[in-house]
């Protein structure tokens, strides 16, 4: 069972990871210039839901096994790296035309919540990263390893929830400003979308280490 002492501690040294803009930031920032503030705040809740898996993964102790089998590791890897460029050359293509996901439709919103799950889900970054992090803040004496690996991923999924909406609420705004002008909208969208492409690019590229 985790103690008091281990959730703030670990809690702590999320808050100060997630400051950091890593490949979730700048997706749920993608998002949001090119869709809207809305849409890049179901992203995140897509997203963080996307951790979900992983971090049972991790509890189960298979999250060291994908991260360190080259084969599921690349698989992964690729899964979400095509995932992203599609969703950036999507973007791409419609920018110049007014999102009308700023009021989406219940069908709409639980695509953008898939979106994000999947992204979330097929990011190998995630994986090593909370496979090779929470077992340091594991309290081996009081047993239940399983237990305080998940109660950690799930503080973890809470901090990253709150971090990542502020940006894409900060973006979000940003964008809706822009949106004042069709040709200052059309670049925002268009930035959104290169971003997303890249950042697929990026991680296509990532190495196992």
């Amino acid at each position: 069972m985790l103690s008091l002492e281990q959730l703030l501690t670990f809690a702590l040294a999320s808050v100060l990871l997630t400051l950091i803009p890593g490949p979730t930031v700048l997706f749920v920032v993608g998002r949001s210039l090119s869709l809207g503030r809305r849409a890049g705040l179901w992203s995140v809740v897509g997203n963080t839901l996307g951790l979900l898996p992983v971090v049972v993964a991790v509890a189960l102790g298979v999250g060291a096994l994908v991260a360190e089998s080259v084969v599921v590791f690349t698989v992964v890897k690729v899964v979400g790296a095509v995932y992203l460029v599609h969703l950036g050359v999507q973007a791409f293509r419609q920018r110049g035309t007014e999102a009308h996901l700023e009021a989406p439709t219940a069908r709409s919103t639980l695509r953008i919540v898939r979106d994000g799950f999947v992204v979330g889900v097929t990011n190998p970054k995630s994986v090593v990263f909370l496979a090779a992090v929470l077992p340091q803040f594991v309290d081996h004496s009081a047993g239940g390893i399983s237990g305080q690996l998940f109660g950690l991923g799930l503080v973890f999924m809470t901090v990253a929830l709150v971090s990542d909406s502020t940006y894409a609420y900060a973006a979000g705004t940003a964008r809706a400003w822009f949106s004042s002008s069709p040709r200052r909208l059309s670049r925002m969208q268009g930035t959104g979308g290169l971003m997303m492409i890249g950042l697929g690019g990026s991680l296509a590229l990532t190495g196992q280490k």
